[in-house]
């Protein structure tokens, strides 16, 4: 067998139709609301690279430092033969999880660009010719049907993105990767910290601009896709930490009243001087709220792991 496998569970028109849908449903509610996984095109997935390299931007940092220091004992814990990433990327980050399992026999990758996963999984398996990757294109937000592989299973869900869904999102998705789990295997997720605002503040908007550039480009990405003429300079790049659910948001604030057509959609959306487009979530948490969410979908949490600042933690959680 090829050690290299690839499935796509996504229709050749997912991404389009989801766009659409997207753009129809969040630019005609109020709020307006655009989801964070628009920001991720060529030019978007480039600038959060950038993003991740700047002195505010701590949460790569600090989780890159606790899988270093804490991956052999995830591995042990664990005593995973199959590791399952959701939203794997590059895969950059989860080498020293790779390195770290003695016993790993697949590696599945799942992420909506085939691209990535395919540049991902060639060099890989350029370094580590024993291992068997098999690799989904899919949205892990959605069902999953995951390929058989060895047990026992860990799925990693790593970088702070359960922070990006809303509460009842997130009861959503950890339930659906419970049902997914037999008994020994487990879940490694990466959760951020709250911490004082200014820090979480600074980290989502920096003050050489990246982040407003990264956040801009959700409007570009939906100017191309879509046939859209959202002028990019009459929008500011907005952060702000909302104490009450204790998650940052950005937003997108229209600098004057304007109307934005939306050629594919046949869709006029006007916007009043001073509105918000709120593109993204970033929840914060403390490590009795992750022990309360996973618990109610069934999982326990057995280990808990943070960087040296206490910024950023990882947890390993069994079915129950």
């Amino acid at each position: 067998m090829s050690p290299f496998q690839l499935t796509r569970t996504l229709p050749a028109d997912a991404t389009d139709a989801a766009l659409r849908a997207d753009v129809r449903s969040g630019l005609t509610r109020h709020p307006k609301t655009l989801p964070p996984k628009w920001f991720y095109d060529a030019r978007g997935s480039d600038l959060f690279e950038e993003i991740t390299r700047l002195e505010e931007y701590y949460p790569t940092r600090a989780e890159r430092e606790i899988l270093i220091a804490r991956a052999g004992e995830i591995a042990a814990a664990s005593g995973a033969r199959t590791l399952i990433e959701l939203g794997s990327g590059s895969s950059e980050k989860t080498k020293h999880l790779l390195d770290a399992l003695p016993e790993l026999h697949t590696y599945v990758p799942v992420d909506v660009s085939e691209s990535a996963l395919a540049g991902a999984a060639e060099a890989l398996l350029a370094e580590r010719p024993g291992l068997s990757v098999h690799a989904l294109v899919a949205d892990f937000t959605h069902v999953l049907e995951l390929p058989a592989s060895p047990g026992p299973r860990l799925v990693a869900f790593l970088g702070g993105t359960l922070g990006n869904l809303l509460p009842a999102e997130r009861a959503e998705f950890l339930r659906s990767v419970r049902a997914r789990l037999a008994p020994g295997d487990g879940l490694l997720l990466g959760t951020d910290l709250v911490k004082d605002e200014a820090t979480l503040v600074a980290a989502y908007d920096d003050a050489a601009g990246v982040t407003a550039a990264f956040d801009k480009n959700v409007l570009a990405v939906v100017n191309r896709e879509l046939g859209a003429d959202f002028p990019l300079d009459d929008f500011d790049h907005v952060a702000l930490w909302d104490l009450d659910h204790e998650w940052i948001e950005m937003r997108l604030r229209a600098r004057r009243a304007l109307t934005v057509k939306i050629r594919e959609l046949d869709l006029v959306v006007q916007f009043e001087e001073g509105e918000d487009l709120r593109t993204e979530i970033s929840a914060k948490f403390r490590e009795e709220r992750v022990r309360d969410e996973l618990a109610a979908a069934g999982l326990r949490l057995d280990q808990w792991w943070t960087d040296t600042a206490g910024r950023f933690a990882l947890s390993l959680a069994t079915a129950d």
